[in-house]
């Protein structure tokens, strides 16, 4: 929260009470609290610590990692996540392309790109069987990222894709095809298990799951789980849930830490040591066409984004994380959960 000790004017004494003026050398003050004690200092040191480690880059795979971001339950921070993991592994030295599977495009627009009507976009990709390199537009202030749009076409996907030949795989064909070189490749999928989710399935070679630490986190978590192993028996066998996120965590709550270490005890190594706390940067950043990342790289959401991709990228070549070294106090410091302070 920021503070507004200034509104009133520079002649306001917040303190109560007698002035003390400076009259010469010889006056005693007392000295200052050192800046890192301060909540302005804290956040300016990281995000010096921010842009520090996200331009340190990270080991490279040695194939494009297609990692599916799905949960049919609606409002768990599936967008946000795809939009702010993808833009972290951009600023660490990745290429990284952003494919937006949700008509509402959610996740054009958080990336600041055009996505009306009359725009090239996945639709044109999944029905009309256009190259994807035709769709696919660079993301403004980020270097690295690139975005396929979606359009309100897409909302008529499902139905137009039940008649086409070979309606699951033309995601992964239309991936095959695309020569561009890129590290990792971001499915932001719909709210839904129908053609457009079991499209990006059937692409991707890795799932990752956005809960909400709330009370009904996993809620209908049990039907998608079973998606994916119907869709790895018989459409893509090298399909695997990786990484589950915790998502709108929020330190100060018991809800929080009991959802958490229920998550943690049901999947396992599979869940992220890095959460993502609730914050009001994460939620404003999209109304400005931005990723946290370059919206406010210094708070709490940007820090814990940068340090969750980190830990996919290490995870993904075999290299254990070590939460020694995250930057991050947001899990563990309830003053630094932005938004509901």
């Amino acid at each position: 929260m920021r503070s507004n000790a200034n509104i009133a004017g520079p002649m306001t004494d917040p303190v109560p009470g007698p002035r003390t003026e400076s009259t010469g050398a010889d006056v005693s003050r007392e000295t200052p609290p050192p800046m890192d004690d301060t909540p302005i200092g804290r956040a300016a040191q990281l995000a010096v610590e921010a842009l520090g480690r996200a331009g340190e880059g990270l080991p490279r795979p040695e194939q494009t990692r297609v990692i599916v971001v799905a949960n049919q339950k609606g409002g768990v921070g599936k967008t946000t996540t795809t939009v702010n993991l993808a833009a972290s592994l951009a600023l660490h030295g990745g290429r990284v392309l952003v494919i937006d599977l949700d008509p509402q495009g959610n996740a054009s627009t958080a990336l600041g790109i055009d996505h009306h009507a009359e725009v090239p976009s996945i639709y044109d990709v999944l029905v009309e069987s256009r190259p994807l390199a035709e769709v696919v537009q660079p993301v403004p202030d980020v270097e690295g990222l690139f975005c396929a749009p979606a359009t309100i076409d897409l909302a008529g996907a499902e139905i137009e894709l039940v008649s086409l030949v070979a309606r699951e795989s033309r995601l992964q064909r239309a991936i095959q095809a695309y020569e561009q070189p890129l590290d990792y490749i971001l499915i932001d999928c719909p709210p839904s298990l129908g053609l457009l989710t079991v499209n990006a399935l059937v692409a991707g070679q890795e799932v990752l799951i956005p809960i909400q630490c709330e009370y009904y986190a996993l809620e209908g978590l049990g039907q998608l789980l079973r998606n994916v192993d119907l869709v790895r028996g018989h459409l893509n066998p090298t399909l695997h849930v990786s990484t589950i996120l915790l998502t709108m965590y929020d330190g100060r709550t018991r809800l929080a830490s009991q959802v958490a270490e229920e998550v943690r005890t049901h999947f396992g190594d599979e869940v992220l040591r890095t959460s993502i706390p609730r914050s009001v940067r994460i939620s404003e950043a999209p109304s400005y066409g931005q990723t946290v990342l370059t919206y406010d790289p210094g708070s709490s959401g940007a820090l814990s984004y940068l340090e969750a991709a980190r830990e996919i990228a290490l995870k993904g070549i075999g290299i254990s994380y070590d939460a020694s070294q995250a930057h991050i106090g947001a899990q563990n410091d309830p003053s630094m959960v932005e938004g509901i302070q």
